[in-house]
């Protein structure tokens, strides 16, 4: 009996997003799709001798191999979700994921610029029509890889009033990283195949050498702007930074509508678009937690709430007026 009790009010870690599966099975194709990309650029650029061709292909390569580790992830978070050597689960496994990648797309960013930058000192000789189409084939790879990735790396943001409507007013993000780092690298990939078509025509016809240098440029500061916002991002979810200041506000108006007055509050995210709550309050006559828990979980994204209550008799009126 004393088994039975304890397994029916056990508490499940399991909190992975909504859509994992889903967005696990996109990012194995996407894999897929750069991963034979990158074999065609480099073997057809060893057999033309073309440095261009070989230079996309190992490029390529460290793209597949951000988006590898993005699918690796997904697999290792499902697997291990109600692994109990994980306190909280495995929902933040995509987050260090993400990252790692980030960082990845940080040094690419930084290669690129910095192989820009040597090149605006020289007079490149550019074979126009092999690189043009190069870029053309690249950038259909990705807006193929873009496509089947959807637009889930958005995320979607909404807020619930204390009677489960939906409002504006603040949301709670429900981004999964590991599937917006994994968008970011392809975006990465398009936008400087989009800068080389560009800076090729220019070269072409109208003789701005310079051009593809300049781009490169470009490209590297844009990509490193989306670098140095995934990680801060996934660095803040990693350090369990406070989590959503609308979020607490929420739960502080649950709680303490009555005589409690919270006393320490802790908010903080376990997977995409789910949080943890540790709640310690002060009243005359508490409620057991239990009551105090049920008012705040009637947000969706509170999924594991601890609540601890200390009688204090008129105790709260000081803190109040504190």
């Amino acid at each position: 009996m004393h088994h039975d009790a304890r397994s029916e009010h056990a508490h499940h870690h399991v909190f992975l997003g909504e859509a994992h599966a889903a967005n696990e099975r996109r990012t194995r194709y996407v894999v897929g799709l750069t991963a034979a990309m990158m074999v065609v650029e480099i073997v057809a650029g060893w057999l033309t001798g073309s440095m261009a061709l070989l230079a996309d292909g190992f490029h390529m390569a460290t793209h597949a191999g951000a988006l590898g580790v993005a699918a690796l992830a997904y697999g290792y978070a499902r697997r291990h979700a109600s692994d109990p050597r994980f306190t909280f689960g495995t929902g933040k496994v995509g987050e260090l994921a993400g990252f790692a990648s980030a960082l990845v797309l940080a040094l690419i960013a930084l290669g690129i610029g910095a192989e820009s930058v040597a090149r605006l000192f020289e007079t490149p000789t550019i074979a126009y029509a092999e690189a043009l189409w190069i870029a053309v084939l690249g950038l259909a790879v990705n807006l193929v890889s873009a496509w089947l990735l959807g637009a889930d790396h958005h995320g979607h943001s909404h807020a619930h009033d204390h009677h489960g409507h939906d409002q504006h007013a603040h949301g709670h993000a429900h981004h999964d990283n590991n599937l917006r780092s994994a968008y970011f690298h392809v975006l990465a990939d398009a936008l400087t195949s989009v800068l080389a078509i560009v800076a090729l025509i220019a070269g072409r016809y109208l003789g701005w050498s310079w051009a593809d240098a300049a781009m490169g440029v470009v490209g590297a500061v844009v990509i490193a702007r989306w670098s140095w916002g995934l990680l801060r991002d996934t660095g803040r979810v990693l350090v369990d930074a406070s989590a959503n200041p609308g979020l607490e506000q929420e739960i502080r108006e649950g709680i303490e509508d009555g005589d409690a007055v919270i006393t320490d509050l802790h908010v903080w995210q376990v997977g995409p678009g789910k949080f943890a709550a540790i709640v310690s309050l002060v009243a005359d006559e508490p409620v057991s937690p239990a009551e105090y828990a049920a008012r705040v979980t009637i947000h969706e994204e509170l999924v594991h709430v601890t609540v601890e209550t200390h009688r204090c008799a008129g105790q709260h009126r000081h803190l109040r007026a504190a």
